[in-house]
């Protein structure tokens, strides 16, 4: 048995105290990996965002905010797993300054400074021991395929699952695994529920299982 720790769903970045940053990510397919690796009779720790779906019973839920928030709690639990599956959809950018009082209306342009959020999976899978194993999920609009292959050697990642903004809060998706080599694993379309299946049966097939075996 293995014990996976999974990032899910969207995180905030606060502007002021009532407005943020975000996006449309449900974490549905957090929960349907989850429900696929206990299946397996593997142990599951959830790191998740703000959302609206009900994680299963069985798994360790660890709520959090931000992006920041996300990573400094993975960090902490990443260390005692075996894997670890990035299927959330961290906020790339927080503002420079967040105001302590809601920002008033003037009438006049508002002008947001951004910067870059850490990046959850590369900073963990920069961290990762030669017997831990990363999968990252990577959204694209454009080039897809290799913008994929491209985040998955710069996120250290041992496999990489390739989907596009269409399933986004969507109960429907259709995904590409990719090896790290750029290879395909497996493509599948149909509910987040049976395609997560899938993926959890790729996965465990040639990253969990041959670890399992190794003296």
């Amino acid at each position: 048995m293995a014990h996976i720790l999974i990032t899910s769903g969207p995180t905030r970045q606060y502007l002021d105290p009532v407005r943020y940053l975000t996006n449309a990510s449900s974490g549905r397919m957090g929960v349907a990996l989850a429900e696929a690796a206990l299946a397996a009779g593997h142990q599951v720790t959830i790191v998740s965002g703000p959302v609206a779906v009900n994680y299963p019973a069985a798994a360790r839920v660890v709520d959090v905010v931000s992006t920041e928030d996300m990573l400094a709690a993975s960090a902490e639990i990443f260390p005692a797993c075996q894997g670890l599956i990035g299927v959330a959809a961290p906020c790339d950018y927080r503002p420079e300054l967040v105001a302590s009082q809601k920002i008033q209306k003037t009438g006049e342009p508002l002008v947001l400074y951004l910067h870059e959020t850490p990046d959850v999976v590369a900073t963990l899978g920069s961290q990762k021991a030669p017997s831990q194993w990363v999968v990252g999920f990577a959204l694209e609009t454009e080039d897809a395929r290799f913008r994929a292959i491209v985040k998955a050697e710069k996120k250290h990642c041992d496999m990489i699952v390739l989907n596009g903004p269409e399933a986004m809060h969507a109960a429907q998706t259709r995904v590409e695994v990719l090896t790290h080599h750029g290879e395909s694993a497996g493509t599948f379309e149909g509910s987040k529920e049976s395609a997560a299946r899938e993926i959890f049966r790729v996965i465990n097939q040639r990253l969990v299982q041959p670890r399992e075996v190794q003296p």
